[in-house]
């Protein structure tokens, strides 16, 4: 049966790469940039395909040595090889096992990601701000676009609320299981007494929604409410009713953008961030009837979850989900999550395909 799936696989690159050298796919850069990224995705699982064809086909022929050969020093080195190449092969079948797993089509795509802060009052501001610099600074690093479509500030330097686009291929794998509280201990700048305390800050990252993926009536389904935008403490951003605020009347869901002077390009993104949340909602309900991705701990996961705690006086970042703990706090809010990001992928990837043998029929 993998092997089935594996002969697919191939069949469906060739035919990429066939499709690619045709003069009218040259032409036409909507369909290079959808095949280059079609063709991205298979080759790993297609070299390793063939890595283990030539494996098995060196393995017959060491076991043809093995069986046939008369000299007892050769046989022994026949057997030799035998053992390294069963070995080879089992490594190259679990690996692939993993690249066959359901893939989910919103991995090479955008991300919006909302941060706001929780309990702890200033203290949570401040850290959902680290939290929003953390995350622009690790877009940075991978060429990732940010843009900030909304930001909230408090007085002195919080961040009540932010939400941001950030774009690139890839962008939602790699950012998709920060979702979640984050919580944050430390001793505050005002805090007099030296004690330690607690904060948090919660993450929702949604794919960005594209228009044909979520149907939107305006005119049926949005009740579009324009107003004076304001900064902090009541001061004026600008002089025209520029801020928009978008309730969508079949579920409730109300999305604001104010950082636009733009009364249009306000409601063109609250109508984006909109069509994000919805989508989510979505994901989420079918994520909950999946009895394959509920029993994944970290593709299920409740937002409401504490999934990391950024200590400062142990100098330490601790993700829950996977007992991971990295030391040097600055340089992980400087942006440097990789070494988070990658076990979290490499867990997920482990417990969907437990998931899936535990689910699969006797």
């Amino acid at each position: 049966m993998l092997d089935d799936k594996l002969d697919e696989v191939a069949r469906q690159y060739d035919a990429i790469n066939e499709e690619l050298s045709l003069p009218e796919t040259s032409r036409d850069p909507d369909a290079l940039k959808r095949l280059g990224r079609e063709r991205a995705r298979l080759e790993p699982a297609v070299e390793a395909y063939r890595r283990l064809q030539r494996t098995r086909a060196e393995l017959a022929g060491a076991h043809e040595m093995r069986d046939t050969e008369s000299d007892d020093d050769m046989r022994q080195m026949a057997q030799a090889e035998i053992e390294r190449l069963v070995a080879e092969e089992a490594g190259l079948l679990d690996g692939l096992k993993v690249l066959l797993l359901p893939r989910d089509p919103a991995d090479d795509g955008n991300v919006i990601l909302e941060i706001r802060a929780g309990a702890g009052g200033e203290e949570a501001a401040l850290f959902a701000g680290e939290l929003l610099r953390m995350y622009l600074a690790y877009a940075g690093r991978h060429k990732y676009k940010a843009e900030v479509m909304s930001l909230h500030e408090t007085g002195i330097g919080g961040v009540k609320e932010a939400i941001v686009e950030i774009a690139g291929d890839g962008a939602y794998s790699r950012l998709k299981f920060e979702s979640g509280t984050h919580r944050v201990q430390r001793v505050p700048a005002t805090e007099s007494s030296g004690r330690i305390h607690t904060s948090t800050a919660t993450v929702v990252v949604m794919p960005e929604a594209e228009e044909a993926a979520i149907e939107i009536d305006e005119v049926r389904d949005l009740r579009i409410d324009v107003k004076r935008a304001s900064g902090p403490g009541g001061q004026s951003v600008n002089t025209t009713d520029s801020a928009v605020r978008v309730t969508h009347l079949p579920t409730g869901t109300v999305v604001e953008i104010q950082d636009e002077k733009s009364q249009h390009k306000n409601k063109a993104k609250a109508i984006a961030v909109l069509r994000s949340r919805l989508l989510e909602a979505e994901r989420q309900r079918q994520r909950e009837a999946d009895s394959v991705t509920r029993k994944s701990m970290i593709g299920a996961g409740d937002r409401a979850d504490k999934i990391r705690t950024y200590n400062y006086p142990q100098d330490r970042v601790t993700d829950h989900r996977v007992n991971e703990d990295l030391s040097n706090l600055p340089r992980v809010l400087g942006g440097e999550l990789d070494k988070l990001i990658d076990t979290l992928i490499t867990t997920d990837q482990a417990e969907r395909l437990s998931a899936l043998v535990e689910a699969a029929p006797d």
